[in-house]
């Protein structure tokens, strides 16, 4: 199952269609005001927000036939890709606090970014939305398959259910121990990761979480992606409570923090969470595929 050279091609069309026309073109809908700043939801104005949905949108149905016939398994990469854009440009989390390094600050901070991964996921749900739409206008679903799936309802709620919370589990362990910075003597402070140890964290994280609940549940990497909101919420819920926020406020700088999860920035999270989940999927698809056809 190795890709031909024409669907290397297609992969690499479709994303540099979302890199450059949401990661580069679309930047000044979400810039900061400072050039050196983090990109926050509440960057994004009314309008703005309005403009980048129709954007996401016309980026993946632009991509599904980009990459027709194939469109619905790549022309999904499209939309994340150009948020991922935007969150290598990001400043950290560490910034932010820096701004406002008091503890009232770092709580009000926290509770204004703990469901602001909603956002950065519907931006790449227009994008899905697209593709989608493209699908219906090249070609039309066949009644047996949605007969199919009609017919295990219960089923499909159940797995979509245990994949949801599975994923943001698996997720949120594995960026514990794959986002961790310099080593400190107290065993419940971390450093403010790197953008490439964010990458890195947040990719494998979902990849792994993707790859678990397609191989033992068979469901989409729809939920890991939709998963990394609840991770974010999770995290911020149980790791930065006011009590934390006063003792780290007290006795460490701004790039420390009693998680490594928390230092992650919702569009960070959400971008590269949604990558890692398609990566993950189709490498379980893979597996299944080898272990079936080849490994005997």
């Amino acid at each position: 199952m190795e890709l031909s050279w024409a669907m290397k091609v297609r992969v690499a069309a479709v994303v540099a269609a979302g890199a450059v026309l949401i990661g580069i073109l679309a930047w000044p809908l979400a810039a900061p005001p400072d050039p050196f700043g983090s990109v926050l939801a509440s960057n994004v104005s009314f309008g703005g927000a309005i403009a980048l949905l129709c954007l996401a949108f016309s980026v993946g149905l632009v991509a599904y036939f980009i990459s027709w016939p194939y469109g619905r398994e790549i022309g999904i990469l499209a939309a994340p890709v150009g948020l991922a854009i935007w969150a290598v440009r990001s400043s950290s989390m560490t910034e932010l606090i820096q701004v406002g390094p008091g503890a009232a600050q770092r709580y009000a901070l926290f509770a204004a970014l703990k469901w602001e991964p909603i956002f950065w996921l519907v931006l790449i749900a227009a994008g899905f939305l697209g593709v989608l739409v493209g699908q219906k206008i090249r070609s039309r679903p066949e009644p047996a398959e949605v007969q199919e799936k009609s017919s295990h309802k219960s089923n499909i709620y159940l797995n979509a259910v245990i994949a949801l919370v599975g994923s943001a589990l698996i997720a949120q362990l594995c960026i514990r121990v794959f986002a961790q910075d310099v080593g400190i003597l107290d065993k419940k402070v971390t450093a403010q990761p790197s953008i490439g140890q964010i990458v890195f964290a947040v990719l494998v994280s979902f990849g792994l979480a993707a790859f678990a609940v397609k191989t033992f549940l068979n469901v989409s990497y729809i939920w890991p992606a939709v998963a990394s909101i609840f991770v974010t919420a999770f995290s911020i819920s149980s790791y930065a409570t006011e009590d934390s926020l006063y003792y780290f406020a007290q006795r460490w700088p701004a790039a420390f923090f009693s998680s490594p999860v928390i230092s992650i920035l919702p569009v960070q999270m959400v971008a590269f969470g949604t990558l890692g989940s398609i990566a993950g999927y189709w490498l379980a698809v893979r597996y299944n595929y080898w272990r079936k056809h080849e490994a005997n």
